[in-house]
């Protein structure tokens, strides 16, 4: 979700796009038990039969060299470029088959997940808690109907990054329910801002998060 408060500031609402395919990254001993051509990088690791990279002529095994001209050495790097692509234009592949080097242009459609609602939904101007480089909103009561049963009532919604502010990773994950920060309850996402704001550079930052039904704890140094 890095790119999501680009997407929103440029669209107005979230464009993301796949091409019917899955990728990992390369590790050493993947490379070596599926004798691929190099030890590192993203591989392709499932084509769905019937989706644009299956019509396309992609094939699990084919690495990834670069999408869209930008070169692709990480998973992110590749969600990034998919990212920023256009939903009516080719998604453009350069591969690397056995020893051969291959291009591959690929029909984009456009992804839909439960987390569609909530980022058209997202105002970036008020969502913004820029110390924490993301964008939250409010549970609201649609809010807790649309995620089921919460083992907090009360919190924020962590629905992106915000990929334009240069900040460490928190750790924190889109769909993330944020309930507390350090010993304080969280009920808005004014408030978090708030409580944000009074922590100094260097202090402990403890969230209290709810992720896939289970609380957890994500803790880092304010920057």
């Amino acid at each position: 979700m890095d790119f999501v408060y680009r997407s929103l500031r440029k669209y107005g609402h979230v464009h993301r796009v796949e091409i019917g395919a899955t990728a990992q990254e390369i590790t050493l001993t993947l490379a070596e038990g599926l004798h691929l051509p190099r030890s590192w990088g993203v591989v392709v690791a499932d084509v769905k039969p019937d989706g644009p990279a299956a019509a396309a002529g992609l094939k699990i095994q084919d690495i990834i060299l670069s999408a869209d001209d930008r070169r692709i050495e990480t998973l992110p790097s590749l969600s990034a470029a998919l990212y920023l692509h256009r939903l009516d234009q080719l998604v453009k592949l350069e591969i690397l088959r056995s020893d051969e080097r291959r291009t591959i242009y690929i029909p984009a459609i456009e992804q839909h997940d439960h987390m569609d609602v909530l980022l058209d939904a997202v105002n970036p101007e008020n969502s913004l808690i820029s110390r924490l480089g993301i964008l939250a909103i409010d549970l609201t009561d649609d809010l807790r109907t649309r995620l089921g049963s919460l083992r907090i009532p009360s919190g924020v919604v962590v629905v992106g990054r915000a990929a334009d502010l240069i900040l460490p990773d928190t750790g924190l994950q889109a769909a993330d329910i944020i309930h507390k920060l350090n010993e304080s309850s969280i009920d808005s996402v004014d408030g978090l801002r708030s409580l944000v704001g009074t922590i100094k550079p260097g202090n402990p930052v403890v969230l209290q998060v709810e992720r896939d039904g289970g609380l957890m704890y994500v803790s880092f140094e304010m920057e």
